[in-house]
């Protein structure tokens, strides 16, 4: 089902992601948004510059999820705009826009497919400030959606063929998405939970297709820089450590909690965890692929953004989001 025309005349998509830099410049004020307006230490932005650094200057995100809203673009016959929760484009900016083109309903996709409260939020304040009388339809979460478990489970099951077949039997699967600050978990928040159903779904998936290994396990990654702050866990590096303890030679790595490459993918995971495996542990790590803009990622986009659609009067009103403590990165 596409858009009707009447739909078309006044109704536009809003995909909203975290946010990254077009210059490491601007890594101040981007920490300074992470951190609620606090400025980050002088060691902190030197610490996520290198980072960013290491990875080529900067990061693939803002293109990748442009590329997306192109594709759902052409797949819903609607207006489709990338908005970023914590830097430009700010959600403020691309609502004021489509509000001069016409635009009169939004349709908010996060992506961020275990944390739509949080990112809806952001579209909502941007609306109260533009234009209170827009309609805004706000799709909940959507990280067991069919296609998306679909399509990491090919991801992991590439990755799982790239194993020497000798080895695979005894090959470990490390399921993998954001740490958070554990008070946000312990206040309600049902992120921990319905990742981990996610990735479940997506092991019934990878075994169904014919994908060995010998067990998987979770792991939360990616955990903010500085102290005082009590993390989701268990730890990625902790998990690679047991690993490797119980002789395990070959890892596959699937960051299934991310829809694209951006620093915590290229730099904490094919950077510092390959160093610590291939360096320290004696493991020979193998990641899969992120979904970026493929087809896959963009027909799970779809399902979710018809979904409200055809259902709108279930998507009104954002999800109550639960107010998140201020970390030292993202």
């Amino acid at each position: 089902m596409t858009a009707s025309a009447a739909e078309r005349r006044d109704t536009a998509v809003v995909l909203i992601a975290h946010g990254t830099v077009e210059s490491l410049d601007d890594l101040p004020e981007f920490l300074a948004n992470i951190r609620r307006g606090h400025a980050a230490p002088a060691e902190l932005v030197a610490e996520v510059r290198r980072r960013y650094e290491a990875i080529g200057g900067r990061s693939p995100l803002l293109d990748i999820t442009h590329e997306v809203a192109r594709k759902l673009e052409e797949r819903l016959e609607l207006p489709t705009r990338v908005a970023m929760r914590l830097f430009r484009p700010y959600p403020k900016d691309v609502v004021a826009k489509l509000v001069a083109e016409g635009i009169r309903r939004i349709i908010v996709v996060p992506l961020a497919q275990h944390s739509a409260s949080v990112y809806a939020g952001a579209v909502k304040a941007a609306v109260a400030d533009v234009d209170p009388s827009l309609e805004v339809l706000y799709a909940r979460n959507w990280g067991r959606t069919p296609e998306l478990t679909r399509a990491f489970a090919g991801a992991v099951g590439l990755a799982l063929a790239r194993v020497p077949e000798f080895a695979r039997a005894q090959t470990a699967l490390v399921l993998t998405a954001h740490s958070l600050p554990l008070g946000i978990i312990q206040a309600g928040d049902p992120y921990e939970q319905e990742f981990r159903a996610s990735a479940e779904d997506v092991v019934a998936e990878v075994r169904a297709r014919g994908g060995v290994f010998s067990d998987h396990v979770v792991a939360f990654q990616s955990q903010g820089i500085g102290a005082g702050v009590t993390w989701l866990g268990p730890d990625l590096r902790a998990t690679l450590v047991e690993l490797a303890a119980r002789g395990h030679k070959h890892v596959v790595v699937a960051p299934i909690g991310f829809l694209a490459d951006h620093v915590e993918i290229l730099y904490d995971l094919d950077i510092e965890a390959k160093a610590w495996c291939e360096g320290e542990l004696g493991i020979m790590l193998y990641r899969s692929a992120s979904l970026n803009a493929g087809g896959e990622l963009v027909d799970a986009l779809t399902a979710v953004a018809k979904g409200v659609l055809c259902r709108p009067e279930e998507f009104r009103g954002a999800p109550a989001a639960l107010v998140r403590p201020r970390k030292g990165d993202e």
